[in-house]
């Protein structure tokens, strides 16, 4: 079954850009012209899509407010969103990123650069759901709670591996600090963000040499790379 695209996108050029491209390299995909509709597309279970293309910059429901709806739906809240946005700030991709979105790509863009970043987006997407993660040094079965490094069994907390476990499972994307909060701590925590460096500081002392797998974005976060 070919993988389905949601482009939610209002400039009709762009949208029938990525359309074109998108049919040549072999996914289906929608246009739908406002945030309202492409909410209406995203939540009909029959056309419900693998991947979403999402303008920031829409008549009525803005694409982060869009995008923030979808997070909160049982159907879509596990469906990827690029979001697309003229904003290069960084202000901006973190907002973005906050909302709920898996990548971002500022305007003007390569239509090959889309292409290439939906297709890396939906290959992490498949691995999310496998039941361990392996590279050469490390090794970290999800479903146990283990987690090997050069066959040394590491001994972590549970909110340590909680970490590690959103870390690998959005592997080579930026996870802010308020995302990582609001997926391990939980939405109602309101702690001060320190809370969240400790621990990772511990994380990466208790992996060893494994620790390297994680890296600091500064300003920004952090993302899992693997070890090296």
């Amino acid at each position: 079954m070919l993988q389905s695209i949601l482009i939610i996108e209002d400039d009709a050029d762009i949208a029938e850009s990525l359309h074109y491209n998108f049919k040549r390299e072999g996914y289906r995909s929608t246009i739908a012209e406002s945030g309202e509709k492409g909410l209406r597309i995203a939540l009909d279970e029959r056309s419900a899509p693998s991947l979403i293309i999402l303008d920031l910059m829409l008549p009525g429901m803005s694409g982060m407010e869009l995008c923030r709806r979808l997070r909160r739906e049982p159907l879509t809240e596990t469906i990827p969103i690029i979001m697309l946005t003229a904003r290069a700030g960084e202000s901006d991709k973190i907002a973005g990123l906050d909302s709920g979105a898996d990548d971002y790509i500022v305007k003007p863009f390569s239509v090959k650069e889309v292409v290439a970043r939906v297709r890396a987006v939906l290959r992490r997407a498949e691995k999310e759901g496998a039941p361990r993660y392996e590279d050469p040094h490390l090794s970290v079965d999800f479903d146990d709670m283990r987690v090997m490094c050069d066959g040394e069994d590491v001994k972590l907390t549970r909110k340590e591996f909680a970490l590690l476990t959103h870390l690998i499972k959005n592997t080579g994307r930026v996870a802010t600090r308020q995302q990582l909060l609001d997926n391990v701590w939980g939405y109602s925590y309101f702690g001060d963000t320190r809370t969240l460096d400790v621990h990772i500081r511990r994380l990466r002392q208790k992996m060893g040499e494994c620790g390297n797998c994680i890296e600091t974005v500064v300003g920004v976060g952090y993302r899992f790379i693997g070890t090296k």
